[in-house]
């Protein structure tokens, strides 16, 4: 019938993607994921990263100032505000940067720029804090201070480490990351997380409504797959990895909500109760933009990576300063599972706090460098052989056309955050409100 042919539209384009795209979660899981992305359109972008992609990733637009090799690095994959955040690193500081591998992949440099740039817009006005006016200032704010860290290096950068701590960074970015100095650490989380038994064995506190106990059966599964990760370790075999306890995580996450998560508990350096650590052990299932690439893209990415645990932990190496001393991965029960420290200082920079507008400008501009300085620093793993090609490619594609980079970003942004509230919409009459 010719009513038919009218079904390519937007609306049908979205309610099928959403519908395939959490078809394999059971009711339960589906309901809490679909609960956390009803809350705004900015959640909803978290929960639907495979809409981003299915829309830009032949976007043309991007051959303008990239789709060349020299642009091509490692990117995050599912770049927005909230995916920066405080954690540790190797020395115990805690600093300031992106702390999400789970989507990343070789791509265009654009993809991350343009994803945080909408996540910017759908963030300022969620929080309802600026007008349009104060939003797109910080947009262009956030672009322009990308480009300049992008195109900017000297020799001596090769073995110069990049990153904000509460000494180095300015406000409002200090005062957080003093307050999370001052607030968490190894024993707030350990007391958070777990309990000491009346023998002083510390074990999960299974009364958390966020951690599950594991049966018998799935516990000797998870050790036994435990054993495999720790062969991958120089110090596999000392009592630094020993278990202590493990459990399941549970309504972790937007995007990530349904999949299989663990938590174990292994020995810290000293051996002491008080040292602990805790590894966060997530189910990869391959970044979002595997859907939008052709079969012969798809072919050659499985050809480069054996499981998704082995591209975590190759994203992990060429993004991160300090890679986490416990990376790695382990394959269970037909999955695979990357492996990591969990930060006593992991948090999350709170948007909806900023009211002023040179404060917000700031971190607009802290966002672009340090996404400009991850992707430089990765581009190097992609490129060993010439350590600029990034910074150079970029520089000469937006030589004397810097304002036009920012326009063109600014109008990807802003076009696609209306989208996304539209998308919004039809996400809450077909699969919200159709179930009240």
């Amino acid at each position: 019938m010719i009513k038919d042919l009218t079904l390519h539209n937007r609306d049908q384009q979205v309610i099928q993607a959403i519908a395939d795209n959490n078809d394999d979660l059971d009711q339960a899981s589906r309901e809490k994921k679909f609960a956390a992305m009803a809350e705004s359109p900015y959640r909803f972008f978290r929960g639907t990263s495979h809409l981003f992609w299915q829309d830009m990733y032949n976007d043309w637009r991007f051959s303008l100032f990239g789709g060349v090799p020299g642009t091509q690095t490692w990117i995050q994959g599912d770049a927005h505000v909230y995916n920066f955040g405080a954690f540790a690193n190797h020395e115990g500081e805690v600093i300031y940067g992106l702390d999400d591998f789970d989507d990343a992949v070789v791509s265009d440099y654009q993809y991350d720029l343009w994803r945080l740039a909408v996540s910017l817009v759908l963030d300022t006005r969620a929080n309802g804090n600026f007008h349009e006016k104060a939003g797109r200032k910080a947009l262009e704010t956030l672009v322009e201070s990308y480009l300049t860290t992008a195109t900017r290096y000297r020799e001596k950068d090769l073995g110069k480490e990049v990153h904000f701590t509460a000494d180095t960074a300015g406000k409002p970015l200090k005062k957080f990351l003093g307050k999370v100095e001052r607030k968490k650490g190894r024993k707030k989380m350990l007391d958070k997380w777990t309990r000491l038994q009346k023998n002083g064995k510390r074990v999960f506190d299974a009364m958390h409504p966020k951690l599950k106990r594991l049966s018998p059966v799935a516990r000797k599964r998870f050790m036994e797959a435990f054993e495999a990760y720790r062969a991958q370790r120089k110090e596999g075999q000392d009592e630094f990895y020993r278990i202590k306890d493990v459990v399941r995580r549970v309504n972790a996450g937007t995007g990530s909500l349904g999949a299989d998560r663990f938590y174990a508990l292994i020995e810290g350096d000293s051996g002491t109760h008080h040292d602990d650590i805790i590894l966060d052990i997530k189910q990869q299932d391959g970044p979002s933009l595997l859907l939008a690439m052709t079969d012969a893209e798809r072919k050659a990415y499985h050809r480069v990576y054996a499981n998704e645990g082995i591209r975590h932990a190759a994203a992990f190496e060429a993004m991160a300063e300090h890679p986490d001393r416990y990376l790695g991965w382990l394959e269970l029960d037909g999955k695979v599972f990357s492996v990591r420290e969990r930060s006593p200082f992991k948090d999350d920079f709170p948007t909806d706090k900023l009211d002023s507008k040179k404060e917000f400008r700031k971190m607009a501009a802290l966002w672009g460098e340090v996404l400009a300085t991850e992707h430089k620093r990765a581009s190097r793993a992609v490129n060993p052989e010439a350590p600029f090609l990034f910074e150079d490619t970029l520089s000469r594609l937006t030589e004397d056309r810097e304002e036009e980079f920012v326009t063109l970003v600014l109008a990807i942004a802003t076009h696609y955050a209306e989208c996304v509230e539209r998308d919004y919409q039809t996400f809450l009459e077909t699969f919200v409100e159709s179930v009240d």
